[in-house]
Parts: structure tokens; C-alpha cells; sequence
């Protein structure tokens, strides 16, 4: 049996953070990941598929600035970010969070920002082995740090077994093996595989990578577009996100196994057709989306050509995305739960990178130092805030349809006017009554989730 005393479950951004902190303390690290093959990367890895926009005080989040960044996973500078409804539509300049970043954003390559965490990780003495799928996990509570028995001990496919004193779980919202190692500290009626399903905790997202008119990419060039109200569904919406040489990312994510009998006015959302008798799928939704914004000028499929040697395969993917709130780690146990599996992924705009790294990060320390049991406390007071907020404003437009968007947009555009779009959440209470409401709503909603109530599965449900 081969002994470490960090094993780490997947090699995305918390994954391969959580291998450096620890390798960067002297632990023995070793991260496991089953790995897939890209279009765009030239060995295994992570399934890195995910927008991929990094705003300014998430580079603080974080803790890597892009000037660390190798050639290559920088893409693009970003000056705002414009939210259009059916109708309405507001630009914002700025979070109006203090940032070290001096720009409102970036955009960077996913993919080649994994490799870099890999590569960092591994440089810091971590040992990152791909095709090595965990198949099973057992957990001996009673067994001590360092003692003879690991406390953990792996299962990994080919027969190999991996015993580690500390186990940082990081495989993604899909918690293949997350949910697992969960059940064995829940009682029976409260299983994770459960409670954690993927069907009830996380969309679909699809995304293409297409190459725009010269035109058009200057249009779009330095901000990120989100339309909202245009599909169905919670936290449904398409985007575009300039990469570079006119390289843009045109996708959407969508509630998994949505029924379209059960949407109320269909008739009101720009993408869905009169003919329409099931949700579309996320390759025709994208060519409706197109259509509808450059359609008069351009032949969308010759004019914005998909690049087909980017992305998981063929210039598009698809992958799954957690949209709900975070769990505890049964920290007790030496086990640690971050980034996407944690469901630290944004319940609202369904961003992850930058706390996947920071709660993979904190993960990898403590184990480093052989205690983890403030892991929980930690990871709130680095990210509470921001999940506090994006919990909030998931919560406040849970019910939204396309009227609501454009009533929303239309109230924040008042509300940024004098501004110049920076600073949507100061009070400005002289865009009306509907300013005052709106901010109103935002302040019982976060009301609700203080103290720490944005969790949905805490630490003293585990049975140790």
C-alpha cells in the first residue's frame, strides 16, 4: 500500500491548489485525477470546461494575480459587463468591491489555466497522476495521524490501493466520489447522494467556441454579456465571452431535465419558438441566440464559423455546473471538500474558479500543518461574503420571468445613470421608488441567510 499524507480527489483548480499548499509545507501530496482528453490540451487532465471570467476582487479571492500567469492563459481585459433582458438592458463598470486588480476584469483560457495550477502544484513537489479514477474510499475514524493505519485509505481503479492521513475531496459538482465518502458520515435518512444529487444541485451548461466578424468582436470586446429572460428556467441564461484573435465563447446554462409543459407564458421568452414542443437543446438555443442578435446583418453559420481545435471537442462542450449552496467538510475526519464539489460555485451567475482555488488552497495548509478541524471556519471568513451575496441575489430572482428582468435592468440602469455604471449596490435612492424596492428585497433576502444560513449541509449533521 502506498502511503501519503495528502490525497487529494480531482486536479482542477482546487484540487491542484490544495496539492501546492501542501506540497509548498513539505506534505507529501499526491492528486488523483481521471482526466479527459481536450481538443485544446496536448496530455490528460481536468474536464476544464467553464466560462472563464475572472472579475477584480475575485483575483484577491483568489491569491494569484494574472501577472503569474504563463503565455497564454490571459486572454482578454475586461471593462465591464452588460446584462440584457428582453427589452431592458444596464452595463455595469464596476463591482464596486476593493480589488488589487486595476481593471474590471479578465478572461482567460480554462484549460491552460489548469495546466498552470498543475504545473505549480508540481513544481512545489506534488505529485499530480492522471487516468487514476478513485473508486472507492474507507474512512477508519479511530485511526490517528501518522499512526500505522492511514485514515483513509484509496481505492483506485487497476487495483492500487493509497492510504493518506488527510483526504481534500475536490472532483467537481458532480461529486462522483464526494457523495460517496459523504454517505459514510450521514445517517441513513440523510445520505449526500441524496441531498447532493446532481439532477436537483446543478445545471447544464454548453458553450462554442466561435470565431466573430472583425465588427462585431470590436463590439464585444472587454465586456461579458449575459441575456436574461430570453429562456427558461432558474439562473438560465446565455453569454458571450471574448477570448482572443476574435475567438469569442457564445453559451448558456439551463436547469437539467426541464419541462417545457411547465413553463409558464413560453410565449414571452425570445428563445423558445411557437413549434417548440420540448426545451432546446444548448446547440440550437446558441444558433437562436446569434440569429436573433446579428441575424439581419450576417449568415450566422458562415459569418461566425465554430473553431473547431478549441474547447473539449470540436470547438464546443458541455458540462455540468453547481447552481445551489455550499456544504461543511467533516473537517473531524481529515477531510476537506472544495470548490465545486463543496458547491461553492455561484448559485447566481455560476462562477467558481476563483473560489475553488481559495477554499482548495486553505484545504492544502491545513493539512499540511496535520490539524484540519478549523476548515470550516476558515473557508467562511475567505468566501462568506461572496457566497452571502451570490445566495441572495439566486434567492431574489428565483421566481424572476422576462417582465421581471426588464423591470430589474430597467431600475438598475436608473440606479447607475449617475454613476457612469459603477457602484450598483451604493445607495441611490433617487432612481425612485423601484431603486428602494429593489434594494429592499436584496437586504431581507441576505437578511435570511445570516449567520452562515446559506449552508445547506453543515458540519454537526456528520456522525463521527
Amino acid at each position: 500500500m502506498e502511503r501519503v499524507d495528502v490525497a487529494v480527489v480531482g486536479g482542477g483548480p482546487a484540487g491542484s491548489a490544495a496539492a501546492h499548499a501542501a506540497a509548498s509545507r513539505d506534505a507529501d501530496a499526491l492528486v488523483l485525477e481521471k482526466g479527459v482528453p481536450r481538443a485544446d490540451r496536448d496530455r490528460l487532465g481536468p474536464d476544464s470546461t467553464d466560462a472563464a471570467g475572472i472579475l477584480d476582487y475575485w483575483v484577491d479571492i483568489m491569491g494569484i494575480h494574472p501577472d503569474d500567469f504563463p503565455e497564454g492563459v490571459f486572454q482578454q481585459r475586461l471593462d465591464r459587463a452588460e446584462f440584457v433582458g428582453p427589452t431592458e438592458s444596464c452595463t455595469l463598470r464596476s463591482t464596486g468591491i476593493d480589488s488589487s486588480y486595476d481593471s474590471f476584469g479578465f478572461t482567460m483560457h480554462r484549460a491552460r489555466f489548469d495546466d498552470f495550477m498543475r504545473d505549480r502544484a508540481e513544481q512545489a513537489g506534488a505529485e499530480y497522476r492522471t487516468g487514476a479514477s478513485v473508486k472507492d474510499v474507507e474512512t477508519a475514524l479511530d485511526a490517528g495521524v501518522g499512526g500505522d493505519q492511514p485514515r483513509h485509505l484509496l481505492k483506485v481503479g487497476g487495483g492500487d490501493e493509497i492510504g493518506a492521513d488527510f483526504l481534500v475531496l475536490a472532483d467537481g459538482p458532480q461529486r462522483t466520489v464526494t457523495n460517496r465518502v459523504l454517505d459514510g458520515l450521514l445517517p441513513d435518512d440523510q445520505a449526500a447522494s441524496d441531498r447532493l444529487a446532481s439532477t436537483k444541485n446543478n445545471h447544464i451548461a454548453y458553450q462554442e467556441y466561435r470565431r466573430f466578424p472583425e465588427e462585431v468582436y470590436e463590439e464585444v470586446s472587454g465586456g461579458i454579456t449575459f441575456w436574461w429572460g430570453v429562456m427558461p428556467g432558474h439562473t438560465a441564461y446565455p453569454w458571450v465571452f471574448p477570448n482572443a484573435d476574435r475567438v469569442c465563447r457564445v453559451g448558456l446554462t439551463m436547469p437539467i431535465g426541464m419541462d417545457l409543459d411547465d413553463v409558464d407564458d413560453r410565449e414571452a421568452y425570445a428563445l423558445i419558438r411557437e413549434d417548440d414542443d420540448r426545451i432546446p437543446s444548448g446547440k440550437e438555443y446558441v444558433r437562436r441566440l446569434l440569429e436573433r442578435e446579428y441575424g439581419d446583418e450576417y449568415d450566422v453559420e458562415e459569418d461566425f464559423p465554430v473553431v473547431e481545435d478549441a474547447g473539449k471537442s470540436k470547438g464546443t462542450e458541455t458540462y455540468p455546473i453547481s447552481s445551489t449552496r455550499p456544504i461543511e467538510s467533516p473537517a473531524r475526519a481529515g477531510i476537506a471538500v472544495a470548490g465545486g464539489a463543496m458547491g461553492a460555485t455561484s448559485a447566481f451567475h455560476e462562477g467558481g474558479d476563483h473560489v475553488a482555488v481559495r477554499t482548495g488552497a486553505i484545504a492544502g495548509e491545513l493539512a499540511a500543518r496535520g490539524d484540519m478541524t478549523d476548515y470550516n471556519d476558515r473557508w467562511h471568513d475567505a468566501i462568506g461574503d461572496e457566497v452571502l451575496r451570490n445566495v441572495t441575489m439566486a434567492k431574489m430572482c428565483r421566481n424572476y420571468g422576462p417582465s421581471d428582468w426588464d423591470s430589474a435592468f430597467r431600475t438598475g440602469r436608473k440606479m447607475l445613470a449617475d454613476a457612469d455604471g459603477y457602484e450598483m449596490f451604493d445607495q441611490r435612492f433617487a432612481a425612485g421608488f423601484g431603486a428602494a424596492k429593489l434594494l429592499l428585497q436584496y437586504r431581507w433576502h441576505k437578511w435570511g441567510f445570516r449567520n452562515r444560513g446559506y449552508v445547506q449541509l453543515t458540519e454537526d449533521e456528520y456522525v463521527y
